[in-house]
């Protein structure tokens, strides 16, 4: 990759970045920040403590004489903000002195580095200390600096100054940029006086000029800066770019209302999602067990085909039909009561505004039920016994009595009335005390709860019949049986009838009982609401605003290590 196509690229998604941090209030101020063409001449920032002779090495590269050099030298810590100096056709950029106890101070220098092209990290003979080997490192690294920058150890001259153990030591502290970093030894004050003191011999003077290492800082800054603008510039942008969108995340940390609403939010979703998961879990395993029920009790019939007459015995068949029905109760009881549990969990946390979940449409009379509970509910035994009467006028008959009281609201009714006229009918219509005011009275939207609890049982008697149908016609099957296939296929029919049934029963009982829980989550949902909007807001414009972010920090991470 040219580095004039790295510029293009790195323009490219600072005009992305635009985009973004302007869209939001929190980050739009960072926009001044994001870089912009810039042919201007390269910027070299000088970096260090306070007192590190930053000014002095500029008054030495300037080559200064006495009079200007004090105007720009000063023991105190004169220098407030980033001050350029032309030369050599770049800039020179004295920063603040650092680790002073001006936070003034150390903010406009943190400014100067990030519009730097290049670094003069300034450090003396004296060496580093802790917090100014970290400032140096983090130039070096996380600015990215490393392949940009020089290390220069001034004031070498000093007494008991030992040169070589100084740089080694100052080596050992760069750490893994050592051998990446140039260090040179300077002494700018030596370099001045050469220039300005007449006391001087003109061997003297050349002898400071040599050992100052201003001749040898020059000619790296030379070596670094050689590239250009268009060499340089590019990484020095696409090194800002990322602090930008790093400062732009760094807006986005939440605190004091917004964080507490955002917290709200998230610990709603988190306890709605538990309650979901946890239904969804239990109607997985309960609609597998039931449809395994179905094909077990379905083997057994097939099992049980007569070689005679080709028909399932009537204590086999009676059985498996109590079994189908057991199967469908279970699954109701288990799915009821998940839903319950959930129901209970979100109660717990947020009281009354959880609103309750409507009954499951087959469930039994009361949510706190439990397995110890009879397999077989009272409207199943009244529709059971009417069926068995109903089983003397012909089997079409009793199929038509069963889909209408199942299908038709009137019918239900009928018999939802007919059964609370007594008081026995009452007990078996309403063993909860939710539904009737005694005996031919309903409490309100009673009878309209009595009419689809009636339906419900009808429909799961209906669904019985229907799976149990090809065990019904003996004689059909024996006619069958000679006309068609051996007594082997006709189990294997059998055994098919009910996997195909097991698995419409599963999917069925998962559809519905999907779509019975997602209802119930929307309610909830709906009614914590104004607990949890603002923080829903706040949290979907952060997670929206990251996203971008982060998504432009990556592709700008790619460019450096392109460029590299």
């Amino acid at each position: 990759m040219t580095d004039g196509r790295l510029d293009a690229r790195v323009l490219a998604l600072s005009a992305q970045a635009k985009e973004i941090l302007n869209a939001h209030p929190r980050t739009r101020s960072l926009t001044a920040s994001l870089p912009e063409a810039d042919t201007s001449p390269l910027r070299i920032a000088l970096l260090g403590p306070y007192s590190a002779g930053k000014s002095m090495l500029i008054a030495a590269l300037l080559r200064l004489p006495a009079a200007e050099i004090e105007k720009l030298v000063d023991a105190a810590p004169k220098t407030q903000e980033a001050t350029p100096y032309p030369w050599n056709g770049v800039t020179l950029v004295d920063l603040p002195g650092t680790l002073a106890g001006n936070n003034e101070h150390s903010a406009a220098a943190r400014r100067g580095v990030r519009g730097a092209d290049a670094l003069m990290i300034v450090t003396t003979s004296e060496l580093p200390g802790e917090a100014e080997t970290e400032a140096i490192l983090q130039a070096l690294d996380a600015d990215g600096f490393a392949d940009r920058s020089v290390v220069v150890v001034n004031k070498m001259s000093a007494e008991n100054s030992d040169r070589e153990v100084i740089l080694d030591e100052i080596r050992k502290r760069l750490g893994p940029f050592a051998d990446r970093v140039p260090v040179i030894p300077t002494d700018a004050r030596d370099y001045v006086d050469a220039g300005n003191d007449p006391e001087l011999t003109e061997e003297h003077r050349e002898l400071l000029v040599a050992e100052s290492g201003i001749d040898a800082l020059t000619a790296e800054l030379r070596r670094i800066t050689a590239p250009g603008v268009e060499g340089m510039r590019p990484k020095a942008q696409a090194h800002e770019l990322i602090r930008v969108l790093e400062d732009a995340e760094q807006r986005w940390e939440l605190d004091g209302e917004e964080l507490d609403a955002a917290r709200t939010t998230k610990k709603a979703e988190e306890s709605i999602s538990r309650a979901r998961t946890a239904v969804l879990d239990t109607l997985e395993r309960e609609s597998e067990i039931a449809a395994s029920r179905i094909r077990t009790a379905g083997n057994r019939a097939a099992d049980s085909v007569s070689e005679k007459n080709g028909a399932v015995p009537v204590d086999i068949a009676t059985d498996v039909t109590e079994e189908l029905i057991d199967a469908r109760t279970d699954f109701d009881i288990r799915f009821s009561s998940s839903v319950r549990a959930a129901f209970d969990a979100l109660v717990a946390e947020y009281g009354d505004a959880v609103p309750k979940p409507e009954a499951w449409v087959n469930d039994v009379d009361a949510p706190e039920a439990t397995l110890a509970a009879p397999t077989e509910t009272p409207y199943e035994r009244a529709i059971r016994e009417a069926a068995e009467k109903a089983e003397k006028v012909g089997a079409k008959k009793l199929h038509a009595l069963i889909e209408k009281v199942a299908g038709e609201p009137e019918a239900a009714a009928k018999i939802a009335n007919w059964l609370n006229k007594t008081r026995a009918g009452q007990k078996v219509l309403d063993a909860g005390g939710k539904i009737t005011d005694g005996v031919d009275k309903f409490k309100p939207w009673g009878r309209i709860k009595a009419t689809k609890k009636v339906a419900g049982a009808a429909g799961k008697v209906q669904w019985v019949l229907a799976v149990m149908s090809p065990l019904i016609d003996g004689k059909s099957i024996v006619q069958d049986q000679s006309k068609w296939m051996a007594i082997k296929k006709h189990r294997q029919a059998h055994r098919d009838h009910f996997a195909d049934a097991a698995l419409r029963q599963r999917t069925d009982l998962t559809d519905t009982g999907e779509q019975h829980l997602s209802k119930w989550i929307a309610e909830v949902e709906q009614s914590l609401s104004s607990l949890t909007n603002r923080g829903a807001e706040i949290s979907a414009a952060r997670e929206t605003a990251l996203e971008g972010i982060r998504s432009l920090r990556d592709e700008a991470e790619k460019l450096v290590r392109a460029g590299d």
